[in-house]
């Protein structure tokens, strides 16, 4: 074994594997309790700041056809979990919906990715080991960061040390699978900025904005993955960095601070792991496509939709947050990130982000 967290991951898989056997030897109906994931099961530890599942739970149990089968994939999807950490090595979520359909049990194959990606966040939560340590991997994300960041990070011929700025191009140093991995030795960032799109991204580098106001830019790249959201978290926790969120002005884009910030509903059993509660939102505001004049696109049903369901979502429940969306939806328009440049393509970092910045006691 490669590591003690695989030695670990091994040894939980076994685990949940034999609670079948001891049900069986019980006489009892095979069984597997996980968390309702939904938005009415999270609920705001104080502790921690951040959001997490409740007490209600849904039961995979083989009293049903249709349950066993489901647990009749989990066994297998242990088996293979254990056997590829017993050999150290790796595969991709979309690599484990193909294997199985060379299981011998062809009902244990799955008939989606969506039904093997949840089932791989089952055994996440009931064994409390993240997928990363189960050594699976997501299709490649290609998130970057570009800025005052010196790390070391281990490679396939040993390690190497990487300045996030001085040794990097223009798309700067890609995040891996597992940034627990990485060592950061040392940083001159005053802050985070977390860039939804790649077109941002690139105005914000080719302008200088990294050396000029010492900020680590990362891009998210849209929703974020988890291996953006956790070197995010470990970057404010381990040396001390403000996190801020730049995203568009729409209700999609408001979810993507929220994952950053508060976690998401679909794996709020890693929320402590994940989420960064104090990352401040400095994205487009329907404040200002009115201060501004900003251009706009009308909003959809959909988006309207999103808005009032954001409207109950409990990590939307703020004076703040209320008054942005409630606002939107009265003048019913959406607006992207570059709109800005109607301002010019430098408006972005000299005017609107400083302004933002200083303003909230980033800068």
């Amino acid at each position: 074994m490669s590591t003690d967290k695989s030695q670990q991951a091994q040894e939980r898989l076994i685990d949940l594997a034999a609670q079948f056997y001891d049900q069986f030897e019980l006489g009892e109906i095979p069984h597997m309790a996980v968390p309702t994931r939904t938005k009415s099961n999270i609920e705001y530890d104080e502790e921690m700041g951040v959001w997490v599942y409740g007490d209600r739970t849904s039961t995979r149990s083989a009293n049903s056809v249709r349950g066993a089968r489901k647990l009749l994939k989990a066994v297998y999807t242990i088996e293979f979990l254990t056997n590829q950490l017993e050999q150290d090595r790796s595969s991709t979520l979309r690599e484990l919906y193909y294997l199985s359909e060379s299981w011998d049990n062809e009902n244990a194959q799955f008939g989606d990715q969506d039904e093997s990606n949840g089932l791989i966040e089952d055994l996440e939560i009931v064994s409390g080991v993240t997928r990363e340590d189960f050594h699976m991997r997501p299709e490649e994300s290609g998130a970057t960061i570009m800025g005052p960041l010196h790390l070391r990070e281990q490679t396939r011929r040993g390690e190497r040390e990487i300045h996030c700025q001085e040794d990097v191009g223009e798309g700067g140093y890609q995040i891996p699978n597992n940034p627990d991995t990485i060592d950061f030795l040392g940083s001159d960032a005053e802050f985070i900025l977390a860039v939804e799109t790649g077109g941002m991204r690139d105005r914000l580098v080719e302008n200088g904005f990294d050396e000029e106001y010492g900020a680590l830019i990362v891009h998210l790249k849209g929703q974020p993955a988890r291996a953006t959201r956790r070197i995010t978290k470990r970057l404010h926790d381990e040396l001390d960095i403000p996190v801020t969120v730049f995203t568009d002005g729409d209700p999609w884009s408001y979810r993507i601070y929220g994952s950053v910030a508060y976690g998401s509903i679909k794996s709020a059993h890693l929320s402590e792991y994940l989420a960064t509660p104090e990352a401040q939102f400095i994205g487009i505001q329907p404040e200002d496509i009115v201060e501004y004049d900003l251009p706009t696109d009308p909003l959809s049903d959909s988006d309207k939709n999103a808005l009032e369901s954001e409207l109950s979502d409990p990590r939307f429940q703020t004076d703040y947050w209320e008054e942005q969306i409630e606002l939107q939806l009265e003048i019913e328009k959406k607006s992207e990130q570059q709109s800005l440049a109607s301002y010019g393509l430098d408006f972005v970092t000299e005017t609107y982000l400083p302004e933002r910045l200083e303003k909230m006691g980033v800068i």
